[in-house]
C-alpha cells in the first residue's frame, strides 16, 4: 500500500459522506446533495518553520466547501487542502 506523506502545513482528509436522507425518511438524490463539509484527517505534513500544525491525525474537522483538491488514492477519495482551510475542530 502506498501512502501520501502531505508537505509543509498541507493535511489529507477523507470527507465524510454527505447524508442519504433527511431526518424525515426522504432520500435525496445524488445531484441535490451538499459537497460534504466534514471529514477525517488522514495525514498532515510537518508545519512550517515557526507555525507547528495545530491538527492532528483521527481529528474530525470543518473545512469551506471549496477548500482542497480533490484526489483519488487506492479506489478512495480523499482532499489535500492547508491546515489555513480548515475552520474548526470537532470535540466531544
Amino acid at each position: 500500500m502506498s501512502t501520501l506523506k502531505p508537505l509543509a502545513d498541507r493535511v489529507l482528509v477523507e470527507p465524510i459522506p454527505a447524508e442519504e436522507k433527511t431526518a424525515s425518511g426522504i432520500i435525496i438524490p445524488d445531484a441535490a446533495k451538499e459537497k460534504p463539509l466534514k471529514g477525517t484527517i488522514v495525514a498532515i505534513g510537518n508545519g512550517k518553520k515557526d507555525e507547528p500544525m495545530t491538527v492532528k491525525e483521527g481529528d474530525t474537522v470543518l473545512y469551506g466547501q471549496y477548500s482542497g483538491t480533490e484526489i483519488k488514492l487506492e479506489g478512495k477519495n480523499y482532499l489535500i487542502m492547508k491546515e489555513a482551510d480548515i475552520y474548526g475542530v470537532f470535540q466531544g
